[in-house]
C-alpha cells in the first residue's frame, strides 16, 4: 500500500508576513511545497492531502492545488478554530487554530494508510520523502520521526520553536519536548528563556523535529484523547496554548502507547521563517537545480 503525504498547510504566517505556504522561490514561481510534491511522488507516495484554512481555499488551490492533480490525487480538509471534539466551544478572542495536532486530527476521515506528515514551508530534500516510506513499508506499528541537527535549522532573524529530542541507544525517542523562543548564539548554540524566564542554554547538537513524522491510522484515535484532554486542561479562556504533535507524541511514549523511530537522513533542512530566510532558500533551491537534483521547471 502506498503511503499518503499529508502536508499541514493551514499556518498563519504571522512571523513571515503572509502566506509563507505559497510563496514562490524556485525559477518558475515553485513554492518549497512543490518540491516536498515532487520529492513524494518520485518517492512513490499514492495520494496526497492538504490541510488548509477556508479562507485561503481559492488562492490556494489556484497557485498550489491543481497543479498535482495530473500527477497524484488530491484532497483537501480544513482546520478551523470550531473544529472541536463535542462538548467544546471555541474560547473568546481565539484567533489561531490549535497547532499541528489538531491539523493531523482533521484528516483522519480521508486517510486509512500509513502516512507522512509535513509542513508546507519547510524543504525536507527527496531522501527524506524515501527513507520515510521505505520504514513506514517495513514498519506495521512504530511511528517514525525524520530528525535534523539543532544548528541546522534556526534562524539568523528571530526565534524558532523545535520539538527537542532524547533518544536510546537503538535510536527510539525517549522524549521530544516543544521548545518555542529558541534563538541562535554565534555560529554553533542556542539559548531559550524557561516559564520563569531563565536563559537556558542548548549546544547545537541536539535533534530536533521538523514535523516530519511517519504514522500508521491508528494515530488518529490517539491524537483524538490526546486534543479532548488538551481541551479540558487549555480550552478555557484566556488560552493561547497550541496542540502540538510532538506534546502528544511525548505523552503517547510515555504511557508506553506508542514507539517512535528517529530516522536520519542525509538530506538538508531548510525554510522560511521570516522574510529575510527566503534569500537564503532561493539560492538553496537554485543549487540544487545547478546539481540536476530537480529540473528547471518541476511540473
Amino acid at each position: 500500500m502506498k503511503p499518503t503525504l499529508l502536508v499541514l498547510a493551514a499556518g498563519m504566517g504571522s512571523r513571515y508576513g503572509g502566506l509563507k505556504q505559497i510563496d514562490p522561490i524556485g525559477p518558475h514561481g515553485e513554492a518549497i511545497l512543490d518540491y516536498s510534491v515532487y520529492d513524494a511522488i518520485r518517492a512513490g507516495f499514492g495520494k496526497l492531502v492538504f490541510v488548509i484554512r477556508h479562507d485561503i481555499d481559492q488562492p490556494f488551490r489556484e497557485k498550489i492545488g491543481n497543479k498535482f492533480k495530473a500527477h497524484i490525487p488530491v484532497e483537501y480538509v480544513y482546520q478551523g478554530l470550531d473544529a472541536l471534539p463535542t462538548g467544546f466551544t471555541v474560547p473568546p478572542q481565539r484567533q489561531k487554530p490549535w497547532g499541528t495536532g489538531q491539523a493531523t486530527l482533521m484528516a483522519q476521515n480521508v486517510i486509512q494508510e500509513p502516512f507522512v506528515v509535513i509542513n508546507a514551508d519547510d524543504f525536507y530534500g527527496a531522501d527524506s520523502f524515501k527513507i520515510s516510506k521505505n520504514f513506514l513499508a517495513t514498519s506495521k506499528q512504530d511511528y517514525a520521526l525524520l530528525g535534523f541537527t539543532l544548528r541546522n535549522t534556526l534562524s539568523d532573524y528571530g526565534t524558532v520553536s523545535r520539538g527537542v529530542c532524547s533518544l536510546d541507544s537503538n535510536q527510539y525517542m525517549q522524549t521530544v519536548t516543544e521548545i518555542i523562543g529558541i534563538k541562535k548564539i554565534g555560529r554553533q548554540k542556542a539559548q531559550y528563556l524557561d516559564e520563569q524566564g531563565h536563559p537556558q542554554q542548548l549546544s547545537g547538537d541536539e535533534i530536533v523535529s521538523m514535523n516530519m513524522w511517519g504514522f500508521h491510522p491508528v494515530i488518529f484515535s490517539q491524537l483524538e484523547q490526546q486534543f479532548i484532554e488538551f481541551l479540558a486542561q487549555h480550552g478555557t479562556p484566556p488560552t493561547k496554548e497550541e496542540f502540538y504533535i510532538p506534546s502528544a507524541i511525548n505523552i503517547l511514549i510515555n504511557q508506553g502507547q506508542a514507539k517512535v523511530k528517529v530516522l536520519t537522513t542525509p538530506s538538508s533542512w531548510f525554510g522560511m521563517t521570516y522574510q529575510q530566510d527566503k534569500p537564503h532558500v532561493v539560492e538553496s533551491i537554485q543549487q540544487l537545480i545547478n546539481s540536476n537534483v530537480y529540473p528547471n521547471n518541476l511540473f
